[in-house]
Order: structure tokens, then C-alpha cells, then sequence
């Protein structure tokens, strides 16, 4: 169990205390910003992977264990999480890496699901996170989903923090008409439902049901982490 939380720790090291800080300035500012981003992805892929490892091999003691009640409403739960993650990466946002000068297109960039929330990858991730940390109920699945949540929700903070700092008042811009937490800017009269549904459109939602389908499908398969 102690290397599954070394792995964790080391996994919110990197991104908590470099990724988003100014620290990152600094690195950028020495290595310059593509070799900084290639380097900075091998050293997560590493945490990854020694997570995985860590939590597969890690030993069984349950807490509050299993809870096959709430399979159903899980199940609902990780598509909507898939829907986030998927129709999120195929929509251009300045809030993901490489695209950060398109806040120069002003309210403009706002589109589809950046109108629910500018943040839609990791609201997804946070939901997977927290649906597997309830359904699995041990202190492995604890200590991993709940890095990956503590992750995903700090990072949407981390972000805004850093392009606030890098971009000024084109970053206030973006802002004021979108919301971090999903659907606050839509609750508050800042952005439209019916308006991003429509930019949505049908080809990003149904691309999110076949990545959710096969996942479904080969999810007893593969093992930890997923079940």
C-alpha cells in the first residue's frame, strides 16, 4: 500500500507543485515551451504507470466494500462522465494545451460544451474518479481515485490560475461568459443550454457512446483500475 501512496504523491507533486505554478514559468522560460511539455508528459505518463502498478498489486482491505446497489446508477454516471471527456476534447478550448491563444478570439472560442463548463475533460475525470471510488469501496481504490479526483478538480483551479497570470484581460474576457463548476454560467444568465446543445450537434455525443460501449465492453476484462 505504501508505494500505491508514494505513486499518488508523486503524481500530484508534478502536477500540484510544478504544472500551473510559477515554477512552470520558470522551467518554460529555461527550456523552452515545447521541450518543457514533452518532458513534463513522460514524467506523468511514468506516474501513471507506476499508479496502476502500484494499485494492481496493491493488498485488498475494504472499508465500506462493494456496493453492487449502485451499480445501475454508476453505470449512468460514467457514460455522462464519458460525454464530458469526449465531446470536451473535440471541442476547441483555450483552457487545453497548445490552444491557449485562441482567448485572442474573444467570446467567440465560447462553444458547445465550453458553455456548460471551460473545464469539461477533468469535470468528466473527477466524475469517473468519484462513481469507481464509491463502487469499489477499498482503501487502494481510495487512495487512487482519490488522487485522480483531488487532481482533476485542482487542476480546473491550477489552470484558471495559470492562463489568468499568462493572458490578463483576455483571460477575464473568456471568464466572465464561462463557468468552472458545469452549468453555473448557464444558471447565472451568462451562457445558453439550447445554444450549446445545438453547437454540440450529434456526431460528439455519439462518438462518446461508442468510446462508452466499448469501454463497457471490455471492462471485466481488463481488471483494476477499472472495475
Amino acid at each position: 500500500m505504501l508505494n500505491l501512496v508514494a505513486a499518488s504523491a508523486y503524481f500530484l507533486l508534478i502536477h500540484f507543485g510544478v504544472s500551473g505554478t510559477r515554477l512552470r514559468d520558470a522551467l518554460v522560460a529555461r527550456l523552452g515551451e515545447g521541450p518543457y511539455r514533452g518532458a513534463f508528459s513522460l514524467v506523468t505518463l511514468l506516474g501513471i504507470a507506476w499508479m496502476i502498478y502500484a494499485y494492481r498489486r496493491a493488498p485488498d482491505m475494504p472499508l465500506w466494500g462493494l456496493l453492487p446497489g449502485f451499480r445501475p446508477a454508476a453505470d449512468v454516471l460514467v457514460f455522462i462522465a464519458f460525454l464530458f471527456v469526449i465531446i470536451g476534447i473535440t471541442t476547441p478550448s483555450p483552457t487545453v494545451a497548445g490552444m491557449e491563444s485562441k482567448l485572442a478570439e474573444g467570446p467567440n472560442i465560447v462553444r458547445g460544451m465550453i458553455r456548460i463548463t471551460r473545464h469539461p475533460f477533468l469535470w468528466g475525470v473527477a466524475l469517473w474518479a468519484l462513481v469507481h471510488l464509491i463502487v469499489n469501496g477499498d482503501l487502494a481504490s481510495l487512495i487512487l481515485f482519490g488522487s485522480l479526483l483531488v487532481l482533476a478538480l485542482g487542476g480546473t483551479l491550477s489552470i484558471d490560475s495559470k492562463r489568468r497570470r499568462q493572458f490578463g484581460e483576455q483571460w477575464t474576457q473568456f471568464a466572465n461568459v464561462t463557468s468552472d463548476v458545469p452549468f453555473a454560467a448557464i444558471t447565472s444568465g451568462r451562457n445558453r443550454l439550447g445554444t450549446a446543445l445545438v453547437e454540440i450537434g450529434v456526431w460528439r455525443p455519439l462518438a462518446a457512446t461508442v468510446v462508452y460501449a466499448v469501454a463497457f465492453y471490455l471492462h471485466g476484462r481488463l481488471g483494476p483500475p477499472l472495475v
